[in-house]
């Protein structure tokens, strides 16, 4: 079992940056591919990024490629997505999840493959 804690959200301008963060606890985090996904009211959970058990590979959603990077190190059980220029569409709230999905980038932008998740944190981005 696998619990996951996510912080760092909050309320930035338009440009600003975030940088979140999220523990696990349990032994199996470096086995885990984990991922970040956002829901914005209203809308459907969609995939943010992800990144591979050993992080040497990542896939992310068109709308943050080249603005968000995800990383992670497994000494601290922690993966991290750094969120730069922010756009107010960006807001959100902000769910890492894992499991042992397999690296392939039409497998791991699906929600549906992780079977833990976090509580969320809120991003807000004003215009």
């Amino acid at each position: 079992q696998v619990q996951l804690a996510e912080s760092g959200g909050g309320l930035v301008q338009a440009g600003g940056s975030l940088r979140l963060s999220c523990v696990a606890s349990g032994r199996t985090f470096s086995t885990y591919t984990m991922g970040w996904f956002r829901q914005a009211p209203g809308k459907e959970r969609e995939f943010v990024a992800a990144i591979s058990y050993t992080g040497g590979t990542t896939h992310y959603a068109d709308s943050v490629k080249g603005r968000f990077t995800i990383s992670r190190n497994n000494a601290k059980n922690t993966v991290y997505l750094q969120m730069n220029s922010l756009k107010p569409e960006d807001t959100a709230v902000y769910y890492c999840a894992g499991d042992t999905v397999p690296f392939v980038y039409t497998i791991v932008s699906i929600a549906r493959r992780y079977g833990y998740w976090g509580q969320g944190t809120q991003v807000t981005v004003s215009s």
